[in-house]
């Protein structure tokens, strides 16, 4: 029993550091930053975690239960993918910053349908899953010798993920919310900053995995 809750705790916790690798960051603090802060950045974060927790659960339990790995090809495209997918929020983002009034007053604009809003980032946590799901299966096969406990450690690790973005996304727009003549120009400038280093992480990260699948030297 102490054994299954010191595996379920490290399970949470590792999810929980997992949402603040570089590539989980860019990301969502690209969304983030182009929502109004407040519910929507949480929500945002919410349907990351939910992407993103819902696939390495689907993708990384049956791996684990066919004691399968996850081709290194596949593996290397899926890494590929996210990379193309950092460079392209990171140039969506500095667009939209750009384009936005940086007028003292507030647009008032009608709130757009919940499944609307969440849907890129359910799209983006659901990419990330999959490119982190067969590493994550290697390592609870190597640990967890039950299927059911390997289930449970995946689906706490997601968990842990998804809680330590929304506290994230909390706690980065916190000051926002206090943001009253000036919130649009802060938010445009943050948008900028965000979705350039989402570019930056894009190019960082996927210029090894292009090196290797291409088999340069």
């Amino acid at each position: 029993m102490w054994m299954t809750l010191t595996a379920c705790a490290l399970g949470l916790a590792a999810g929980v550091r997992h949402a603040f690798e570089p590539d989980h960051l860019a990301a969502v603090s690209t969304l983030v930053t182009g929502a109004r802060p407040g519910r929507a950045a949480l929500r945002f974060a919410a349907a990351w975690g939910a992407g993103h927790g819902a696939v390495l659960l689907a993708v990384g339990g049956l791996l684990f239960a066919l004691r399968a790995e996850m081709p290194s090809r596949v593996a290397d495209g899926l890494e590929l993918l996210v990379a193309f997918m950092l460079v392209v929020l990171g140039v969506r983002g500095i667009r939209r910053a750009r384009a936005e009034p940086l007028s003292h007053e507030p647009a008032i604009e009608p709130p757009a349908p919940a499944a609307s809003v969440t849907a890129l980032p359910f799209l983006v946590g659901t990419l990330h899953g999959l490119a982190g799901s067969g590493g994550l299966t290697a390592v609870v096969a190597a640990e967890q010798p039950s299927l059911a406990r390997g289930l449970l450690t995946m689906g706490l690790y997601g968990i842990g993920a998804a809680v330590g973005m929304v506290a994230l996304a909390g706690v980065a727009t916190l000051p926002l919310r206090r943001q009253k003549a000036t919130g649009a120009r802060v938010l445009a400038v943050l948008g900028t900053l965000a979705s350039g280093v989402s570019v930056v992480v894009g190019l960082a990260w996927g210029a090894p995995v292009l090196h290797r699948m291409l088999g340069w030297a």
